[in-house]
């Protein structure tokens, strides 16, 4: 299916195109969790034994050929090619994702990855919403995606967008209706990225700190905070309670079988934070190098942390007696596909990424902006840098 262009509603503003599909699940907070909110998987995903069906990234003369086209990218992990700068993505049980395309203001709905040497499937279904997003901001706009505890019931969306007023969190239904669940979040120039997922039935969103750093301590303000929204219902008011403060330019928010793990940045270091059962907020490592933290995706045995700087995913391995990390995350495909965004777990064990390389000084490549997937340093598909 073509996909349709987005209509301008306003000055700075664009309505949203949505795939509809099925769905994922997501986060937590940092006071106590129940224990609905501790255990969101059915099963443990681990890295540990992963075996993906996918060529070594970092070897591309094992990679089987694609047929040549417009935007047909010839390696074979990745799914879609020629898309604007990603947004959030989310990977579904049937084998595909769905992606955030925040040029086009677009959910799109991608299919399982069919054989490698056949040419990638277009994006499935799409739906437009009546939604006012605000393009002008530099890191604002259609920024994260979380589906619903019953999705597969009730076919409900949560986004975190970028309105003309606010950042702030809606509830979009199959028709395409959509309902505001959170909103006066702080809006600035910069500091706007945000995630949102679900721990059980709780709402989980991070903040960003709106340009203003003082804002993240501040507790009247919503920004720079990891927030925790109970059983949200649009039209209800959603006390949201603080979990985490000192949020710097929110990253991304994931949660494993065991913990919550958190990514910003501060005008000191890159960090992903470590959010426990009980509440105690650690952090789990830090980059002074500021490698540029964005999405991740956390297993039973490693947290994956995409890189929007250094050009790379790191894998931070989790010690089974400690749950916490006590060695240096190893980089893979560094430099290979550009500056990375969101990131999940697909079901086929590999991390599915998005990358921004629109968003960098420069041209980008001739098939920006890509999904891709990266399999994991356990595969022995390759742990180190290009």
């Amino acid at each position: 299916m073509s996909l349709v262009a987005a209509s301008r509603i306003g000055r700075g503003a664009r309505k949203v195109v949505l795939g509809v599909t099925l769905g994922a699940v997501l986060l937590s907070g940092c006071a106590r969790f129940d224990d609905s909110a501790s255990s969101p998987f059915t099963t443990e995903p681990s890295w540990q034994d992963a075996e993906p069906e996918t060529k070594d990234p970092q070897s591309p003369s094992t990679s089987p050929q694609r047929p040549e086209g417009p935007c047909i990218d010839p390696d074979p992990n990745v799914v879609i090619s020629c898309l604007g700068r990603t947004g959030g993505i989310v990977a579904l049980g049937s084998g595909g994702a769905i992606v955030l395309d925040r040029d086009s203001l677009k959910v799109l709905t991608l299919a399982p990855p069919v054989g490698p040497t056949e040419a990638p499937l277009p994006p499935e279904k799409e739906q437009e919403i009546d939604q006012p997003i605000d393009v002008g901001t530099v890191d604002g706009g259609l920024m994260d995606i979380a589906l619903s505890p019953s999705f597969y019931e009730d076919g409900l969306y949560y986004l975190y967008v970028t309105s003309p007023s606010d950042n702030r969190v809606i509830r979009v239904s199959e028709d395409g209706s959509v309902k505001p669940v959170l909103t006066g979040i702080p809006k600035g120039q910069t500091g706007n990225r945000g995630a949102i997922d679900f721990a059980g039935q709780d709402l989980l969103v991070l903040t960003g700190d709106a340009g203003n750093p003082a804002a993240s301590g501040d507790p009247g303000s919503l920004a720079g905070k990891l927030l925790r929204v109970k059983d949200p219902v649009p039209g209800q008011p959603p006390n949201p309670e603080v979990l985490i403060s000192g949020i710097g330019v929110a990253g991304d928010v994931c949660v494993g079988p065991e913990d919550i793990w958190v990514t910003d940045r501060t005008a000191v270091e890159d960090r992903l934070q470590r959010v426990t059962k009980d509440g105690a907020v650690s952090t789990a490592w830090s980059w002074t190098d500021h490698p540029g933290v964005a999405g991740c995706a956390a297993a039973s045995d490693a947290v994956a942390v995409s890189m929007s700087t250094s050009n790379a995913l790191a894998f931070a391995k989790i010690d089974p007696a400690t749950k916490s990390i006590t060695e240096a995350p190893t980089l893979t495909v560094q430099n290979k596909y550009g500056r990375l965004n969101g990131a999940t777990i697909g079901a086929d064990g590999t991390v599915w990424v998005g990358t921004i390389n629109k968003e960098a000084p420069g041209a980008p490549g001739p098939f920006d902006d890509r999904v891709v997937r990266i399999p994991p340093p356990s595969s022995g598909n390759g742990s180190g840098p290009d």
